[in-house]
This record gives structure tokens, sequence and C-alpha cells, in this order.
């Protein structure tokens, strides 16, 4: 298949929807939980559940994927969190706290678990020659919603209150699982997997090729060197990003006290144009299989310096074109970092999605925990620099570990079974119901 075909855009516009669903209740839920629990820390303690559900769904993942099957996951995963929407939106009115810390438990393991089974099922559903397209179709989309998202957070929970928020994010779950179990993607690769290669087990394994041990111990067994290096860095990644997550309503707020949310949403727009941007550049260039640790450290770098920039109280339109240009790379090393660890082969890439999300929730929640900390004592400029002074030194030890290693270009990873030979991206063949990957 030479290109991404219009049931999978389909499915990336139902993901999109509920990605939507997704930032409006960000903001609605935040409201929510200082609402219910009436303290600024109540609200930390109730992200920090949510993002520790997140972690261990991360470790899980893997397991879950191979038991269950990708499409299974997602469908089920959409469904749970839709029915813990609705639960929240019919008790907004009165909901007893033992109820909001069971709905954000619900949320943030489902999203883990879809997320990762829809990232390592692209290559199956896609092939690998379409995948970067793929990849990237789902950071343009997913960055627009964010944007609406946000955007809409206000006049929503302003004219309908929390219960019209929750049900919407609700209803938009409902669409991403009832576009899963119409389109019927094939997420699951059911044909014969090449051997691990040489040394790439680095722990005793069950006769069934499992290896034994530590879950998490586990779930990093195996991983080459310069690919865990990656995933080390995606962590570190996500910790400089809750920095500026955490900085840009401080400065909002300072800079502009009477729209503080028309400054963020003007920061949020310029960042999502960015990543549409990269999503153009990159699917329109064949160097592909030239893309790996090399470039994934490069776009680090500049996503880095581009949000320092930004955070420097630069003229309005100066501020803008920083923002743009750290969508851009932001958008750059998401598709490059995904297409990338989609290059393993099948029956590795949902355990290589699972240990990755445990290292981005687990670095995003360490990085908002000590941002908000640091900005108490330390202007919002120099907290984001420093921040993401870090993510750049883990960029630049990556970049020269590759330096003069060809193995640091992306392998040629086998054909998966979506390469038109089988029933093309979305087809049912025999093997579709061997499920999901979202």
């Amino acid at each position: 298949m030479k290109g991404v075909d219009r049931r999978f855009l389909a499915l990336a516009s139902a993901h999109a929807v509920s990605t939507y669903g997704n930032y409006l209740n960000l903001i609605a839920l935040g409201l929510f939980s200082y609402e219910i629990t009436g303290t600024a820390f109540g609200v930390g303690a109730v992200m920090a559940l949510r993002l520790g559900a997140g972690f261990l769904a991360g470790l899980a993942a893997g397991a879950l994927s191979a038991r269950a099957g990708r499409r299974t996951v997602m469908i089920c995963t959409d469904l749970a969190q839709g029915a813990a929407m609705a639960v929240l939106a019919l008790w907004a009115v009165d909901t007893p706290l033992w109820l909001l810390a069971g709905a954000v438990v619900v949320l943030g393991a489902g999203n883990t678990w879809f997320n990762v089974s829809l990232r390592s099922a692209i290559p199956v559903m896609v092939g690998q020659e379409s995948r970067v397209r793929a990849n990237g179709l789902l950071v343009a989309t997913r960055s627009l919603a964010t944007v609406l998202g946000f955007a809409s957070a206000a006049p929503v929970i302003g004219y309908g209150g929390f219960a019209v928020a929750f049900a919407i994010n609700g209803a938009s779950f409902a669409v991403s699982a009832a576009a899963v179990l119409m389109l019927r993607p094939r997420t699951d690769d059911t044909g014969p997997q090449p051997p691990a290669a040489p040394g790439d087990r680095g722990e005793a394994a069950s006769p069934h090729g499992e290896v034994r041990g530590p879950r998490l111990r586990r779930a990093a067994a195996g991983v080459p060197l310069l690919l865990f290096g990656m995933i080390l860095l995606r962590g570190v990644d996500a910790l400089a990003s809750a920095s500026h997550n955490v900085a840009l309503p401080v400065v909002a707020n300072a800079t502009h006290p009477d729209q503080p949310a028309v400054a963020m949403t003007r920061f949020w727009t310029a960042w999502a144009v960015g990543t549409v941007l990269a999503h153009l550049v990159l699917r329109r260039s064949r160097r592909e299989a030239a893309w790996g640790e090399r470039a994934f450290a490069v776009g680090t770098c500049a996503m880095s310096l581009s949000f320092v920039a930004a955070f420097l109280g630069l003229p309005a339109f100066v501020a803008a074109v920083a923002a743009l240009s750290a969508g851009f790379a932001d958008g750059w090393t998401e598709i490059v970092y995904t297409s990338r660890l989609q290059a393993v082969p099948d029956r590795q890439r949902s355990r290589l999605f699972g240990l990755s999300a445990t290292a981005e929730q687990s670095g995003f929640a360490l990085g908002t925990v000590a941002a908000a900390a640091a900005l108490e004592t330390f202007a919002a400029p120099a907290v984001v620099a420093a921040f993401h002074g870090a993510a750049m030194c883990g960029a630049l030890t990556l970049l020269l570990c590759t330096v003069g290693r060809r193995g640091a270009r992306e392998p040629q990873s086998p054909k998966s079974g979506a390469d038109g030979k089988d029933g093309g991206a979305h087809g049912a063949p025999t093997g579709a119901n061997t499920q999901p990957g979202a």
C-alpha cells in the first residue's frame, strides 16, 4: 500500500474527536477536582492518581494487547472511559470523592492502553512503508483537536457546566469506539515473526519467550541500547514539557491579566500549526529509512530551544514564531520517534510502546510537581530553560552515541501484513478478528 486509505482517515478523524473531548475534559476535570476537594493539593492528588494509573497501565500494556488483541483493547478502553464520563456527568452536582478517584483511574489507564494499542498497530493497519504518513496524520489531527478542546472549554463549562463537558467527552469516546467497531481495522499481525536478533535478550526467558523478573525489568529486557536511549530521552522530554505546561498559565496571567485564556489559545494555536507543517514536510520526504535516533535527538534539541525562546518575553509575533517552531519540532520528534519504534517486529512493538508510555507518564508527573515547586521561587523563563536544558543534554548525549554508528539509522523493518497483498490497511481477511491496535 502506497498511502493512507480512507478507512484509516476515518479512524484518525474519530480518534481526533475523542482527543478533542480529552482536552476539553482536561480543563473541566481540573476545575471540577478543585470544586470537589477544595484545595490545590487535592487537584494535584487527583492528577497524580491519573498519571499513576497511566504509569502502571504502561507496564501491563504489552501483555494486555498480546492476550486480548489490540482492537479489543481499543474498543473496551473507549467504552470504559465513556462510561466513566457518563457517570461523572450524572453525578456532577454532588460527586463523592471516591467516584471522582475511580473515574480518573479509568481515564488514566484507559488512555494509556488505547494509545499503546493504536501506535503499535499502525504498521499492520497501513503497512510499514506508509506508517510515517499515518503517524503524521494522527499528530496533525490530534494537535488541531487539542487547540479546539482548550479553546472551547471556557464557553462549554460557562454555559453548560461540568455535566455538559463530561457528557461531551463521554460522547467523544463513543464516537471513537463506534469507528473502531464498524471499520474493523486489522491491528494484529498473524504472519510468521522473524527471530529475535542475537544478544537482544539480556534476561532469562521462559520456554515461551517471556522474560522473567520484575515487571519493569521484563518490559525493558532485550531493548537495544540506542532504542532504550530514545525511550529514556522521551521520558526526559516529557519532564521538560511539563515545565512549559505549568508555566504557561503563570506567564499568560502575568502578561495578559485581562485575557489570559486568549494568550494561551494563541500560543497553542501557533504550536498546532507547527505540528501540521511537520506532518506536511515529512510526508513528502523520501528519506524515511534514514530517520531514527539522530533525527529524534536533533528534533528534541530544536524543540527545547524553541520552547525556551517562546518564554523569553519576546514581542508577540516573534513569540508566536517560536511557538510555531516548537510545534514543528514537537511534531517532527513525535512522528520520527513513533515510526522508529514501529520498525521493530510486531511481537515486540506493544511492549516497547508500553515501556515508552511508562517513561512519558513518569517524566510528566515528576516534571509537573518539580516545575510547580520551582515556580514558587524562580521566574518562569528560568524554570522552562532549566527543564528544557536537561532535555537538550539528554539529546546531545544520544546524538554523541550515534556518531560513527551505522546502526543509528532506522533498520529496514519486516513488512507487516498490510503491504497491499493481504487485504490492505483495514482489510478484514481471515485474521482481522485477531484484534486491536489503536
